[in-house]
């Protein structure tokens, strides 16, 4: 028998009926032992995992204690200057950062929790 390019294989799978074609699938699997996934679940984790590829930390509140600390962290980390920071800070919640990775927005969120903050991942 020779050679099948891809264009006459799928011509002869056109032909078939359905039983067959799985039949051909089932047959391709053992020889192989592979199992054929739909695409659709592959393409939906990766749009998941690509989703969580970028978050934002958002300030969203702080112990009566801790607003000097949560302004200065804040000015550290966006570079603002005082009244930027003190106003962002008064008026929450604020996104400190946003579209950065998520083992960055949970090192961010690790500093302001331990400064008497909270403070959401998206």
């Amino acid at each position: 028998m020779g050679k099948l390019d891809k264009k006459q294989l799928i011509e002869s799978l056109k032909e078939m009926t359905i039983v067959e074609i799985d039949e051909i699938i089932k047959a391709v699997e053992e020889a192989f032992g592979v199992t054929a996934t739909p695409i659709v679940a592959a393409g939906a984790a990766g749009a998941t995992q690509e989703a969580a590829s970028e978050v934002s930390v958002k300030v969203t509140g702080y112990a009566d204690n801790a607003k000097l600390a949560v302004l200065k962290l804040y000015r550290e980390i966006t570079g603002v200057g005082l009244m930027e920071a003190k106003t962002a800070v008064e008026k929450l919640p604020c996104v400190v950062k946003q579209d950065i990775k998520p083992e960055e927005a949970e090192e961010l969120k690790k500093r302001f929790v331990e400064v008497g903050a909270t403070v959401e991942v998206k």
